[in-house]
């Protein structure tokens, strides 16, 4: 968003304006001089790298700082889990079986947002479709806002139509879109999921362990997915995390179990010595 505070020295909207309305000569047409800041070409080199990622940072940032969103509740979960009208549509059968998960995504959603006041526990997706669709779709149906954070891949994507638009962004480095799913997180909740959410999951469980983010409620929707396909206590017996790493998380199996973790969170903290945020 435009900075419309006064300034002494000319504006960058400003100067970018003069520069298309020089005349046309092989100087002015030569890529040297472009201004900088408008030279997209010159930002796309790869010693611009630093410059990018900290572009990535920046832009989304200041965006939710102006729309004032505070805190949120982070949702991840499968592309391809349909909606169980749609659910005839799945690739396989175990696809169509999770499809209820897109409702309980959907209806987790609706619950937070509507004891949301717009600034905090804002509901954040990857913006895509299954469950991020669901989780954005819940959030409008509440009368309420939701963040998409879109991630540019080689296959053809758009955001789903549920994102709030001023709340849509658009990614080209993974690790800058994690860091906003994290930055404001007061809680996680992670639905069943391929590649995509098994790394947004270990990733996220992975900073709290080590201390690196503050611990939020983490819950995993479906437990008898998610101790099918990670066996979490052969980890434990293994010796590789620690018997109360099993702790980090918990499962539930509905938007109403979830909510009610949410809010008896400070309770279970004191129940079981978590630093509180």
């Amino acid at each position: 968003m435009r900075d419309d505070r006064r300034h002494p020295l000319a504006d960058a909207h400003s100067d970018r304006e003069s520069a298309n309305q020089v005349p046309d000569t092989p100087q002015t047409r030569a890529p040297s001089y472009r201004l900088a800041f408008a030279d997209e070409d010159f930002l796309c080199r790869p010693e611009l790298r630093p410059v990018r990622l900290q572009l990535e940072l920046l832009k989304p940032e200041l965006a939710m700082d102006e729309h004032e969103i505070e805190s949120t509740v982070v949702l991840f979960g499968g592309a391809r889990i349909p909606e169980p009208s749609k659910k005839d549509t799945a690739r396989t059968e175990t696809l169509a079986e999770l499809s209820r998960f897109y409702d309980e995504t959907r209806k987790f959603a609706q619950l937070v947002t509507k004891a949301s006041d717009g600034k905090k526990n804002v509901i954040v997706t990857g913006g895509g479709p299954g469950v991020m669709e669901a989780g954005n779709r819940g959030a409008m149906e509440a009368g309420g806002r939701s963040i998409g954070l879109n991630i540019v891949l080689p296959h053809e994507q758009a955001p789903n139509e549920y994102v709030t638009p001023d709340l849509c962004f658009n990614f080209h480095y993974f690790a800058i879109r994690k860091m906003h799913f994290l930055m404001r997180a007061n809680a996680i909740c992670v639905f069943p999921g391929g590649f995509g959410t098994l790394d947004e999951l270990f990733e996220s469980l992975t900073l709290i362990q080590t201390g690196r983010m503050q611990r939020v409620p983490f819950l995993l929707f479906g437990k008898e997915f998610w101790q099918k396909i990670i066996n979490w206590d052969a980890l434990s017996d293994a010796g590789t995390i620690s018997a109360e790493d099993l702790d980090l998380f918990q499962f539930v199996e509905t938007a109403e179990q979830a909510v009610d973790v949410l809010n008896n969170w400070q309770d279970y903290s004191r129940r079981n010595q978590i630093p509180g945020r």
